[in-house]
Formats: C-alpha cells, sequence, structure tokens
C-alpha cells in the first residue's frame, strides 16, 4: 500500500477581519501520493491558494495537520518548517519571478547554491532540467530575451532544482496562451513523472483536466469529487 507523501487531516482556517469572521477551509482531507497528479479546481475566492499555501507550510492552519513526507509539520519550529518546505517542496506560481541579471543556469541553480551544494554540481542540475524542459538553445539567455512559456519552463526547471518530493502549483499555465499552456504543461508533467514527484496543480483551465490522475474541487471551504459538466449525466 503506497504512503501518502502529503496529507492534510481535518485542517481549518478562518480570517478575521474586524469584527468578521471569514471560514475559508473547513475541514479539508487530501492524501497526495508519490507520483501522483491531482488538480484543484475551484471558484475564484474560494481559498485555492489558502489550501496551497498550508500545504506548502507557507501558512499555518487554525487546527489540523499537515503531514509531509511522515513528519507533522505543524508541530515544528519555525527554522525546521523552513528547512521541510525549502528541500522538500517545490513551487509553480502564474508568474515567474525569475532573477532578470541571472541567465536560465543560474536561475535554476540559484535554490543549489542557497542550499550549500557546489558550482558545478548545480550548474549540472540546472542544465539537464533545463534540456528536458526544451531549452537546451537557451541555456545562457536571460529572462528578458526570452518568451513568455520559456521563462515559465525556466520557473519550473527551478522548482524541481532541489529534487522536492512535492510540487505545488498556483494556476502555472494562467498568463500564457493556449497553445502554449498546453506546451508547457505537458512538459511540466513529463519530467514531475519522471521526478517521481506527488503533484498538487490548481487551475482555472478545465482542458487541463484531462492530464490529471485525480480532480478535486474547493467550494464553501469544502473539498469534493471534481464532476465535469459537460461530461456528467444530470439525475
Amino acid at each position: 500500500m503506497t504512503t501518502p507523501v502529503l496529507r492534510l487531516i481535518d485542517v481549518k482556517r478562518t480570517y478575521h477581519t474586524g469584527a468578521t469572521d471569514v471560514p475559508v477551509l473547513k475541514g479539508i482531507n487530501l492524501d497526495l501520493n508519490p507520483g501522483e497528479l491531482v488538480g484543484l479546481v475551484g471558484p475564484s475566492g474560494s481559498g485555492k491558494s489558502t489550501l496551497l499555501h498550508t500545504a506548502g507550510l507557507l501558512e499555518k492552519p487554525d487546527s489540523g495537520e499537515v503531514i509531509l513526507d511522515g513528519e507533522d509539520c505543524l508541530k515544528l519550529k519555525d527554522r525546521e518548517r523552513t528547512l521541510m518546505r525549502r528541500t522538500r517542496l517545490g513551487f509553480v506560481y502564474q508568474f515567474h519571478h525569475l532573477l532578470p541579471e541571472f541567465n536560465a543556469i543560474d536561475n535554476v541553480a540559484a535554490p543549489l547554491y542557497l542550499s550549500g551544494v557546489n558550482r558545478k554540481e548545480a550548474r549540472d542540475r540546472a542544465v539537464d532540467l533545463l534540456e528536458r524542459m526544451g531549452l537546451g538553445h537557451r541555456l545562457q539567455h536571460q529572462p528578458m530575451t526570452m518568451s513568455g512559456g520559456e521563462q515559465q519552463r525556466v520557473a519550473i526547471a527551478r522548482a524541481l532544482a532541489n529534487r522536492p518530493k512535492v510540487l505545488i502549483a498556483d494556476e502555472p499555465t494562467g498568463n500564457l496562451d493556449r497553445e502554449t499552456t498546453a506546451s508547457v504543461f505537458q512538459q511540466l508533467i513529463n519530467v514531475g513523472r519522471t521526478e517521481g514527484l506527488a503533484m498538487l496543480i490548481a487551475t482555472h483551465n478545465l482542458e487541463l483536466i484531462q492530464f490529471m490522475d485525480h480532480v478535486v474541487t474547493l467550494d464553501d471551504g469544502r473539498l469534493t469529487a471534481f464532476s465535469d459538466p459537460l461530461t456528467s449525466t444530470p439525475a
């Protein structure tokens, strides 16, 4: 039986605005297995980013458990949680946030430099990932000389540099046109599966649902199984 690499157990989160309480997560339960690609969909403002931030140890829930690679992360000190986030999680966002003065290799290698990996090993890892993302011809280029799709592929490679156990992505193709979206997403999946990653990806693009192993919907603070309105049969 496969042991989940990431577990959210009865996770709850409420925001307090003045005298108003806004419950966002109302008891989230989610298991993510190694090599599994789970899509997260839901209306704008439903709390998808809050869920991703909680799963990615960027935000603490009010209650519940976040188990990453067997560790109960909410019981860890801030420094230990930061180390878990740096070594076992990778993040991809809608906007790439690449360092403009660095070329593609050094952008991807940057997390490895920060982790103390020697320069040659870090750059070799970066080159390998960039080539697998179809960017072998753009290794020495800075972000401003690349297309939007190329920049996002560099960002994906950077997220994978530290060999994380889990990749968390928030609208990773939301800033790309339709044709580029399909290409970038397919490369993300191919490299992610080769690396054996568990992947949790939030998207508004229902065309990407076909690539997912499982899809869940977040609405009114709760997760339910996804039902595609184009294929569902009315009761």
